[in-house]
């Protein structure tokens, strides 16, 4: 059905649809680029506004076919000091990093940078914001790639920065090693799956076991047949892969994925959510725990797998809440497994974003750690700053919703006591944060 202009309701044959005004001529311009933004793009100072441009650095003149707000590098000008050469052949086309031709001095600077803005829009100027920790490790051990049919091939790879186009990769100097060696080799699996028209995902993992491969959009393993199931088999065999999933349901298992979290191991759901790296993972983790020292009764709030539970749990009493049931089961067994060398931990499954635990249920509780989507949860915060709690390790992938969050709980009488930025997801505009709160 055609959508119609709602302007144009009236008697038939009365109305005029308006004209979409046409897209203006690009204009070759030359611009001095003065910031990045928030989303890892150059800005420069245009008549009405920023003018947003990807691959230029501050400092820099480059010349740029601008049309509106947006600009097209064609010549870097005069290039900053602070630039260097990309290490991966693809970079400019592929949608998964922005920055590689930044220093890292200057980009981590710059990322600290975004969380201080942050907090200085919430009135949290002067908060102690401690240089941003670089935990990049050997790389990214978890990252969804792309299939499609292009050309009569089958081919993998991340979608186009600002499009919905395959950038197909031969490889990707962000992962780690072990996972960008099996991820390159995933195309005949793939071929096995892929509807004729359209894409799949294939979520993919380094476990200490090897890579679990959880393939999304190629529908449930039961309509495939037999033939195409013992070659799924055979190519997991040939990859060495510890798993193999679609759409949730397990198609080939060798050996258990599993996942050491603190003295607990963990055989993570297909496609579960886990922090990108290792190293982050376990940055994260120590942060989180130096936030919550001394009690000895916590919460664990969008607490997955167990990243934080776990940890907590080899010193405390623990409640982990999270609404996923099956990330929740995985939790519990890891922690019932442990053979005793942790201290209780009970579960709960709560969509804490549409019901948050309230200061009522958190009475017993010292301290609580939250882990929230990239949205935040204000109204759990609020529901934590009404509580006896008297720690907070507020753990966020925005620094826009950590401020707005933290400010809630300042405003009920916490202080911020510490403030850590924590780059897992390198050479692109992402960041984590820990803020460790008190009372």
């Amino acid at each position: 059905m055609k959508r119609m202009n709602r302007l144009a309701r009236g008697r038939p044959g009365s109305a005029r649809v308006a004209k979409a005004a046409p897209l203006a001529a690009p204009e070759s311009r030359i611009l001095a680029i003065e910031a990045i933004g928030a989303r890892g793009d150059s800005t420069a100072r245009g008549e009405n506004g920023p003018i947003y441009a990807p691959f230029a650095l501050p400092g820099e003149q480059v010349s740029a076919m601008v049309r509106g707000d947006r600009a097209e590098v064609i010549e870097v000008l005069t290039p900053s000091a602070e630039r260097q050469a990309p290490v991966c052949r693809h970079f400019g086309r592929c949608g998964g990093c922005q920055l590689q031709h930044w220093k890292d001095e200057p980009y981590l600077a710059w990322k600290r940078g975004q969380v201080v803005t942050a907090l200085e829009r919430c009135g949290l100027g002067g908060a102690d914001v401690e240089p941003a920790i670089p935990a990049w490790g050997e790389g990214r051990r978890r990252a969804a790639f792309h299939a499609a049919r292009l050309g009569g091939q089958v081919r993998i790879g991340f979608i186009e920065r600002g499009g919905a186009k395959l950038t197909p990769i031969t490889q990707c100097p962000v992962l780690a090693p072990g996972l960008e060696a099996t991820a390159l080799k995933l195309a005949p699996l793939a071929d096995l799956v892929l509807p004729q028209r359209g894409e799949i995902t294939l979520h993919c993992l380094l476990t200490d076991t090897g890579v679990d491969v959880a393939i999304k959009g190629a529908g449930r393993p039961q309509a495939l047949h037999r033939a195409a199931l013992e070659q799924l088999s055979a190519i997991a065999e040939t990859l060495s892969l510890t798993r193999l999933a679609m759409d949730g349901e397990i198609v080939v298992e060798r050996r258990k994925p599993r996942l050491r979290m603190g003295r607990a191991v963990v055989t993570p759901t297909p496609g579960a959510f886990l922090q990108p790296t290792a190293l982050g993972e376990e940055t994260l983790a120590a942060l989180a725990m130096q936030g919550i020292t001394g009690a000895d009764r916590v919460i664990d709030l969008f607490s997955g797998i167990g990243t934080f539970s776990l940890r907590a749990a080899e010193f405390a009493e623990v409640l982990a809440a999270e609404s996923d049931n099956d990330m929740l089961a995985a939790l519990k067994a890891a922690a019932d497994g442990a053979g005793g060398v942790l201290k209780q931990v009970e579960i709960l499954r709560r969509d804490l974003l549409r019901t948050p635990l309230s200061s009522l249920e958190m009475k017993k509780f010292g301290a609580a750690i939250i882990d929230p989507p990239r949205s935040g949860a204000k109204l759990q915060a609020e529901q934590i700053a009404r509580s006896p709690i008297r720690r907070v390790a507020y753990v966020s992938c925005d620094p826009v919703s950590f401020a707005r969050d933290v400010k809630v709980l300042i405003e009920h009488g916490f202080s911020l006591d510490r403030v850590t930025p924590v780059d897992q997801f390198r050479w692109s505009p992402h960041v984590e944060i820990v803020g460790a709160l008190s009372r």
